[in-house]
């Protein structure tokens, strides 16, 4: 059973956190960090692997107060305080699509207390050296990341024009929102149930600095994403395997942004034994 918790944060600011719990003490801790635009309510569909999950809604999204101009560092802050308030020395990292930066910010930034980050169909720096960050996207999520290089107004003139186009999706992406990965569904809504504040800032964030490098992370890392993706293409991966000290990619060939969550037990496994 997931508990949530909404707790006041420095500078006057909530926190809406979510926590598994679990029978055994020392399982492993994995802070799971959402996409865009979720709310961090940890994946239901792995929830049966022994480890607690632990996750909260990235500000201006769900039960978190907005932080304009937050960049992706800023996460670490978060969960830095989420740790020191559950009494938390040791955990591991996991985040999907939008979330895969996040993660990557609390292992550079909290080196002390990361073991492990694993990024799905996670997003490399907008502007890294030899990357063409956004070929192969499908139009309208280029269309969107295009319009947060010129600013908010036009990203918020992006959004508000949008709609949902399933042709981001592929049919393996489609099978699994409609059998394994329908849960997706249910984080989508309370995501912008207060407006789309929470997801301009996230798209703002990662195409800005990450107020962190890639190469400063010293925990092993798994980088795992599909090569049919085309909400985050797979070079995006490419590119930070070979950025990140002590990475580890795999790829499928068949899978999406979505149907790549179907081995997500196996990134847990991979946690799990890194970390033991």
């Amino acid at each position: 059973m997931v508990i949530t918790r909404t707790l006041s944060a420095p500078g006057g600011r909530t926190l809406q956190v979510y926590d598994s719990g679990s029978p055994d003490p020392s399982a492993l801790t994995v802070f799971w960090h959402h996409g865009t635009p979720n709310v961090g309510a940890p994946p239901e569909p792995l929830l049966g692997w022994p480890v607690r999950w632990l996750g909260y809604d990235r500000p201006g999204y769900g039960g978190s107060s907005r932080l304009p101009g937050r960049n992706v560092a800023q996460v670490a802050r978060d969960v830095a305080w989420i740790a020191g308030h559950l009494q938390l020395d040791r955990f591991a990292v996991m985040g999907h699509s939008g979330g895969g930066p996040h993660a990557l910010a609390c292992a550079a930034l909290l080196p002390g207390q990361v073991v492990a980050a694993v990024s799905v169909a996670g997003l490399a720096p907008h502007g890294a050296p030899g990357l063409a960050y956004f070929e192969g996207m499908y139009p309208g999520g280029r269309a969107e990341l295009e319009a947060a290089t010129r600013g908010e107004a036009a990203l918020a003139g992006v959004l508000a024009g949008g709609g949902y186009d399933p042709e981001m999706f592929t049919p393996r992406d489609h099978q699994a929102l409609g059998t394994s990965w329908q849960w997706l569904h249910s984080v989508v809504g309370p995501a912008l149930e207060h407006g789309p504040g929470g997801m301009i800032d996230d798209d703002l964030a990662y195409v800005r600095p990450w107020g962190f490098a890639p190469g400063q992370i010293q925990a092993p890392v798994l980088l795992l994403h599909g090569e049919a993706d085309r909400i985050v293409p797979v070079r995006h991966a490419a590119w930070l395997a070979a950025a990140l000290p002590r990475a580890e990619l795999h790829t499928s060939p068949d899978d999406g942004h979505i149907s790549i969550l179907d081995l997500g037990g196996d990134a847990l496994d991979w946690l799990i034994q890194g970390a033991s």
